[in-house]
C-alpha cells in the first residue's frame, strides 16, 4: 500500500506542474506614452511635465493631426502582457483618467505581437481595436482637448529583453 500511495505522488507532481496557469505567462511588455501637444504656452501642462526628446518631437510632428510647436512628457507605464490575461497600463500615476486595456491575441513574431487595445478616457472607451504592435512603431491617439492643447497617446510592444537599446 505504502508504495501504491508513493508511486501515485510521483506520477501526480509531473501532472500538477504541467496543469500549472500557462496564461499567466509574459509573452511581452507594451509601453503606453501620454504626451501634451500645444502651440501655446506648454507651462499650461503644469510642472511636472518635461520636455520631448527632439527626436520624439519630429516623429510625432511628422502626423499631420499631430503637428504642434510645443509636446511635453504627462505620463508613461510599462506593463507586462500575459498570455490569456487582461492587463491594464497608468500612464499617469495616481490618475485613472487615461487607461490602456489590452490582450493577446496571438503573438506573431518575437517583436510583433496581435493584442485586443483598448483606450480609456475619463471613464469612458474612446477606442477599440484588434492590432498589431511593433517594437519601434507606436499606435499614436490624437485624445481630446485639455488645457488648450491635445493630448496624444502613444501605445508600442517593447523591446524584448536582450535586444539592446
Amino acid at each position: 500500500m505504502r508504495f501504491l500511495s508513493t508511486l501515485l505522488i510521483t506520477l501526480m507532481v509531473p501532472l500538477a506542474a504541467a496543469a500549472a496557469d500557462r496564461g499567466k505567462e509574459a509573452v511581452g511588455e507594451v509601453e503606453v506614452v501620454v504626451y501634451f501637444g500645444t502651440n501655446d504656452d506648454p507651462a499650461k501642462a503644469g510642472e511636472r511635465t518635461t520636455e520631448v526628446p527632439a527626436a520624439t518631437a519630429e516623429q510625432l510632428r511628422r502626423h499631420e493631426p499631430l503637428e504642434f510647436t510645443h509636446y511635453r512628457l504627462l505620463g508613461s507605464d510599462r506593463q507586462k502582457v500575459y498570455r490569456s490575461y487582461e492587463n491594464w497600463a497608468q500612464p499617469i500615476k495616481g490618475s485613472d483618467e487615461i487607461l490602456c486595456r489590452f490582450e493577446t491575441e496571438s503573438v506573431i513574431s518575437r517583436d510583433t505581437m496581435r493584442l485586443d487595445l483598448e483606450l480609456w478616457l475619463s471613464r469612458k472607451k474612446i477606442l477599440k481595436s484588434g492590432m498589431a504592435l511593433t517594437h519601434g512603431k507606436p499606435v499614436l491617439v490624437l485624445g481630446p482637448e485639455w488645457r488648450g492643447g491635445r493630448l496624444i497617446v502613444a501605445v508600442e510592444l517593447a523591446p524584448p529583453p536582450g535586444s539592446g537599446p
